[in-house]
């Protein structure tokens, strides 16, 4: 491949498909191409000249016509040049550029179109969804005591059995909700993905839907809220199957552990201190592209401020100078609830579940070593099953954890070298 000629004022070239959004600030846009997952805002006259530039016009006659047109001053060159960096650019004086998006992990599910799930988002589902929840709250009133509860988790007295079995539901119900993700990305025609992830100690499950930047804000929310949509739908009907249905003990014991699992799972959603489907929510109400990193980097910059003030050197920069005052407003609030509600969570995982979990892997321990000595060999295999199951998930958490943050590995190698 021939390398295309440095970019000038008579440089043409052939842009790949491009999204173009308005964005919060009338005086910008938001540019992307949702099959790479790369967007960028730009000065709305700058998204002027994405588009001229795409009507095949030379860099050199795209900035005259602006500046004449807007009494303005622009860098077209640069901006191609930023375009091509980018990978929006198919072609540059005649040349063919590489496709990042060949490397690009294919989405999940490609073949699926609106076609297929669009009606999961229809008013009749809406509807039939709010009359199955509302029938489930009626039914609680009557029969509180189908209200699910801790010990409907410990549905056998072998708690490797039971671990196993109950971690195959919360599979089941954590896959449909990041599939209800997908398909309600699919249903506004993005890509997406489904992959392992880590907030804070937890190993999650999440859908990359970061292509939806390229659809109107109010149709973002469909696919903040799918999955929480379908966990309330399954909930609902788990609980009107108890009310009613009157199934054996034994299923009815399945069922009450999978309305706990379901049930436990909603919650979790509204813990906006880490980017659960509620923090997207929130961001977006709040009109704030990167709440999260950008609450991270003020938090950091209090703490580093503070330590100034002690060591009486000069105080770091406010990283959240740089954010309108809206989103600087909006940032700073963020931040000083994200410090303590992660310092909560974390306490809360030391003092509790880190012990449980412990407790009962050395349980485990204990029934595997004696069904290898005498003792039950149903004890020793129920163990086992435990074993299988926590360490699975652990060691996974922990892959996942080192390939989520490869820098910080690649960082510590380099510096014991």
């Amino acid at each position: 491949m021939t390398a295309p000629a440095a970019v000038d004022a008579t440089g043409t070239l052939l842009l790949r498909p491009l999204s173009i959004q308005a964005d919060d600030d009338p005086d910008s846009v938001i540019v992307g191409r949702p099959e790479l997952g790369e967007f960028v805002s730009l000065p709305a006259l700058y998204g002027k000249a994405v588009e001229l530039l795409g009507d095949g016009l030379p860099v050199g006659v795209v900035q005259r016509r602006i500046e004449d047109e807007h009494d303005v001053e622009l860098d077209v060159v640069q901006l191609v040049e930023a375009l091509v960096d980018l990978g929006f650019v198919a072609r540059l004086n005649d040349v063919d550029l590489p496709d990042a998006a060949d490397e690009a992990p294919p989405p999940h599910l490609p073949w699926l179109a609106e076609r297929h799930v669009g009606w999961l988002f229809g008013r009749p589902m809406g509807v039939l969804c709010a009359v199955l929840v509302g029938a489930a709250v009626v039914t609680l009133f009557g029969r509180p005591d189908l209200v699910p509860v801790y010990h409907d988790f410990f549905w056998s007295d072998y708690i490797g059995l039971t671990t196993l079995v109950n971690t195959a539901m919360f599979s089941v119900v954590i896959s449909l909700h990041e599939l209800m993700h997908l398909a309600a990305a699919r249903s506004l025609g993005t890509p997406a993905r489904i992959g392992f992830g880590t907030r804070l100690h937890n190993l999650v499950v999440q859908t990359d839907v970061t292509a939806i930047w390229s659809v109107p804000r109010r149709s973002r929310y469909r696919v903040y809220l799918s999955g929480t949509y379908c966990d309330l739908f399954l909930l609902a009907i788990l609980l009107l199957v108890l009310a009613y249905a009157n199934p054996p003990e034994e299923v009815a014991a399945l069922l009450r552990a999978l309305a706990l699992i379901t049930m436990l799972s909603v919650p979790i959603q509204a813990h906006v201190y880490m980017r659960t489907d509620f923090y997207f929510v929130l961001a977006d109400l709040l009109r704030c592209r990167n709440l999260f990193g950008d609450g991270l980097d003020y938090a950091r910059y209090l703490l580093r401020r503070a330590v100034a003030v002690v060591r009486r050197t000069p105080p770091p920069a406010d990283p959240s100078t740089e954010l309108s005052a809206r989103e600087r407003r909006a940032v700073r609030i963020y931040a000083v609830l994200l410090v303590p509600a992660a310092t909560i969570a974390l306490g809360t995982f030391a003092i509790y579940t880190l012990p449980i979990i412990v407790s009962s892997l050395l349980q485990a321990l204990v029934a595997v070593w004696g069904g290898l000595n005498g003792g039950s060999a149903l004890q020793g295999v129920d163990g086992g099953l435990f074993l299988l199951v926590e360490g699975g998930i652990q060691v996974l958490f922990v892959v996942t954890f080192i390939r989520s943050h490869p820098h910080w590995f690649r960082r510590g190698r380099s510096s014991g070298a």
